[in-house]
């Protein structure tokens, strides 16, 4: 097999890419170090080099899902309900990653450049000085509301009156008091 995976010059990048695409057809428990190894017609030994482990790269995969979460996150503005729908869209925008970031049983939990990432992505959900119990309240709302999105719970369920998940979140958060 060629080894045309070193050539594009950005392995750990494209690891990460194909790690995101096997994740969101397959599942977390698809994902092996040899298997992207092969995907991208590197020795298995290439992934290793980058990552470390399977842990290693599930938690580069979620440092950058952080980053694009908080990207996403202060791309929304000020209103606290904009910010709520931009979580919603990251999650279907991003299966992979959202799938990965919260498991910290799959990840080094202790890295600090994942520590740091996960600070700064829920800064945006922290900026406007609500109360811890509101910003935690609210939170468990968005990512539970998402993650039954995206699991199908919400097909043909009387709950659901729109197709359209921000239509549907954005009538959820308006039902809401965040004090």
């Amino acid at each position: 097999m060629a080894k045309s995976g070193y050539h594009h010059g950005d392995l750990r990048t494209a690891m990460l890419t194909a790690a995101a695409e096997q994740i969101a057809a397959d599942g977390i428990d698809a994902i092996s170090l040899r298997g992207l190894a092969r995907r991208a017609g590197v020795s298995h030994a290439a992934p290793a080099h980058h990552f470390g482990d399977r842990a290693g790269l599930l938690t580069a995969l979620a440092i950058e899902g952080h980053h694009l979460l908080g990207a996403e996150l202060d791309s929304a503005g000020p209103d606290f309900r904009d910010v709520a729908v931009a979580y919603v869209r990251f999650a279907l925008n991003h299966p992979a990653h959202f799938d990965v970031m919260f498991r910290r049983d799959l990840l080094h939990a202790d890295n600090p450049e994942l520590r740091a990432a996960r600070t700064r992505s829920g800064a945006a959900l922290r900026a406007d000085g609500r109360k811890r119990a509101t910003q935690l309240a609210a939170w468990s709302l968005v990512h539970g509301f998402a993650a039954l999105w995206r699991e199908g719970a919400l097909t043909d369920s009387t709950l659901a009156d729109s197709t359209d998940p921000e239509e549907l979140a954005r009538t959820m958060l308006a039902t809401v008091q965040f004090d």
